[in-house]
């Protein structure tokens, strides 16, 4: 690996890839990276790793950027496998063996090897082609695998490990979840060689801009699989106490009232008409009150399940707050919203089993909903309460029923919007997003990190 210069350049490359993912590195965090290069030096990759992971990331979780992102601006080598690629019997054999023997370094060159030998895609140069080896187009993570299928090692990994006596601290099953684990230790290697390769071809900074994954607040509501809102759920708390910071600092600002004019030009007359004392109007401590009003159908019960836990968990906040779901009938669930702060992952289900949101179709209807809303629980509207509605705005070709939304806001001391879809998609379709904005504040929100910044600013104080 490179020294000096390279060495600097790679590390700026990766701050910059990291902030681009939207990780915050400061110029401080900057500067304790660069001293922990100094000081670790190149020759353990793996503990630079960590030196690196230490000083510029806040979380755990961020780790799911940076080990990948690391691994294109401080790959492991710059060159090819150390010797020519083996045949697929051969290598499966090698592998099974490192495996075998939890050599993870052995298992680093094989990926390297593996990756040389049957990743490469579009060229002559593909296994089973003529032709040199050298005009590859790409290398394919994928493709390797598929061809050396490791997962199918695991019985004759076990097999191995038996033979040699290694399973002493290990049952049966203990064993197979360590197996698997190295298994999936490999698989991640091959990846992030392949990845390696192809930033080679087409520069480090696209490929890290470009393939690998950003952090889960980042990806919008409506493309979250299970997993990634799994991981966003629990941001939940952490995101509730730094939003919490907020709202108690603009709370105490705001208490400080504004200037009473009269009474300040008034005090002014005893010092020559200069105004040496402001005074200020009193504002009367009062907590407002907090309206949630869910689209829990279809990809935006993603959106609405983080928003209601994210609220639930500042509830301390405000003197009430009433959380309603809808698809084509709108239920309130503020008793199941509570229950379920401990099983977040739950809420979705448990609403859909509890409440009655559906009629004789499960496609959401918000004209329906907006207007039942409006007469069953109009009572919890009142001009201390702000109402959020969350939602696309997408009515199946329904009546929108916009003087429900009128009245709602006639009742209201603030009505705002937050729609998961992007503007540009306002008004296309179904989508009767245009005519909701014109009587009430809509605003785009299509990921956590929006949504913070949305709640800091739009909740009342």
């Amino acid at each position: 690996m490179t020294t000096g210069a390279g060495v600097t350049e790679r590390l700026t490359s990766l701050v910059s890839a990291l902030r681009a993912h939207g990780i915050r590195i400061g110029t401080g965090e900057s500067v304790d990276a660069a001293r922990a290069v100094e000081a670790l030096g190149l020759a353990d990759r793996e503990l630079l790793r960590e030196g690196l992971a230490a000083t510029l990331l806040h979380s755990p979780a961020q780790r799911q950027v940076f080990d990948p992102v690391f691994d294109l601006y401080f790959p492991r080598r710059a060159g090819g496998p150390e010797s020519g690629p083996a045949g697929r019997d051969e290598l499966r054999d090698r592998i099974a063996d490192a495996l075998a023997a939890g050599d993870m370094l052995r298992l680093e060159r094989l990926a390297a090897e593996a990756v040389e030998g049957f990743g490469r895609y579009g060229s002559p140069g593909s296994p089973g082609s003529s032709g040199p080896s050298s005009g590859s187009d790409g290398w394919s993570s994928h493709q390797t695998l598929d061809r050396l299928r490791p997962q199918t090692l695991l019985a004759r990994v076990r097999d191995d490990i038996r033979a040699r006596g290694g399973t002493a601290g290990f049952a049966d099953r203990l064993l197979e979840d360590e197996i698997r684990r190295r298994i999936e230790e490999f698989r991640r290697m091959v990846a992030s060689e392949a990845r390696r390769r192809v930033a080679e071809r087409r520069g480090r900074d696209e490929i890290a801009r470009r393939a690998v994954a950003t952090t889960p607040d980042r990806v919008d509501f409506l493309l979250l699989g299970k997993d990634r809102l799994a991981e966003l759920r629990r941001t939940v708390q952490p995101l509730a106490r730094k939003l919490a910071t907020r709202l108690a600092a603009r709370r105490r600002r705001a208490s400080r009232g504004t200037i009473d004019l009269r009474r300040t030009l008034r005090g002014s007359l005893s010092t020559g008409g200069v105004p040496m004392r402001p005074v200020l109007r009193g504002r009367r401590p009062t907590r407002p009150e907090l309206v949630l009003l869910c689209d829990v159908s279809g990809s935006v019960a993603g959106f609405s399940d983080f928003t209601m836990l994210l609220v639930q968990a500042l509830h301390d906040q405000f003197a009430k707050v009433r959380v309603f779901a809808f698809v084509n009938r709108v239920d309130e669930v503020t008793g199941l919203l509570v229950h379920g702060a401990a099983d977040p992952e739950g809420l979705g289900a448990r609403i859909g089993e509890r409440a009655t949101l559906t009629a004789w179709h499960g496609s959401s209807d918000y004209g329906v909903a907006l207007g039942e809303f409006a007469e069953r629980y109009g009572d919890a509207v009142g001009p201390r309460t702000t109402v959020f509605v969350l939602g696309d705005a997408r009515t199946n070709m329904g009546d929108p029923n916009l003087a429900a939304v009128r009245e709602i806001a006639g009742r209201a001391r603030r009505v705002y919007w937050l729609n998961p879809e992007q503007r540009s998609r306002w008004g296309t379709g179904d989508s009767a997003a245009p005519e909701y904005a014109e009587l009430v504040e809509m605003h785009e929100c299509r990921d956590a990190r929006q949504l913070g910044a949305l709640v800091t600013r739009l909740l009342p104080v």
